[in-house]
């Protein structure tokens, strides 16, 4: 037994003319009247263009500002983190700190005050008079001034043995203050030529060293103001 055939429904077909003409002779006033077909079509086109305004005025705007926010909430999240991790280590870091300071405290006691530069000056020099070197140079440069201390370059020149002149260098480092040695040159001295029987061979080394006292508060205090004028007579160009 055959089932039943189903109804065919044939969609009626637009002509376009027709559909012209219908557009053409709507009347803005009484919309009750116009055809379906025009209806239809108006109100898809009104719908769409509702939409896109919703987009541009409504939802654009809000989606932007939801982007926004998102971008926000992922920094804070993150900044939390990081204060959590800081608040769960805070006594390791308080420790560090007070090693910090207790560092920078022993530093700073090795740097001589204005008084003790000359006694400074003096035990360099009697580190190469002990080991039986001869100075040819001994010349201090001029001091520079940093934030909270006070360089200052001495040019040397020795003389002496290769063993006299590395046992002078590992007494500045064994110094109670800090004496860096810098450009060190050494090169065979003009005396051997002179003395051919002599057992060590004499050179000569030169070098920067540098060391370093820490500004009193006068000191401090007249860099200060000589750095804020300078920077007073720059603004004012």
């Amino acid at each position: 037994m055959k089932a039943p055939a189903l109804p065919k429904f044939n969609l009626p077909k637009l002509d376009f003319k027709v559909l012209l003409e219908d557009f053409k002779t709507l009347d803005p006033k009484d919309p009750g009247l116009w055809p379906l077909i025009p209806r239809i079509v108006i109100l898809a086109f009104a719908f769409i263009a509702l939409l896109g305004c919703a987009f541009w005025f409504g939802w654009s705007p809000q989606l932007t500002d939801l982007d926004t926010k998102a971008k926000e909430e992922a920094r804070l999240k993150e900044e939390w983190l990081d204060k959590k991790k800081q608040a769960i280590n805070i006594d390791e870091y308080r420790k560090q700190l007070v090693e910090i300071d207790r560092s920078f405290g022993t530093m700073l006691r090795q740097l001589p005050n204005k008084a003790e530069m000359e006694s400074m000056l003096i035990d360099i020099n009697q580190s190469g008079v002990g080991r039986g070197l001869q100075f040819d140079l001994f010349k201090p440069g001029v001091e520079a001034t940093k934030d909270f201390y006070a360089e200052l370059p001495i040019t040397i020149r020795l003389l002496g043995s290769y063993h006299d002149l590395g046992a002078f260098t590992g007494d500045i480092a064994k110094l109670s203050r800090i004496v860096t040695l810098n450009d060190i040159d050494i090169s065979p001295s003009s005396s051997n030529a002179k003395d051919s029987n002599a057992k060590d061979e004499a050179l000569s080394m030169t070098m920067v060293a540098k060391t370093f006292r820490y500004l009193d508060d006068e000191e401090v205090s007249k860099m200060k103001k000589e750095k804020a004028s300078a920077q007073n007579k720059g603004g004012a160009k």
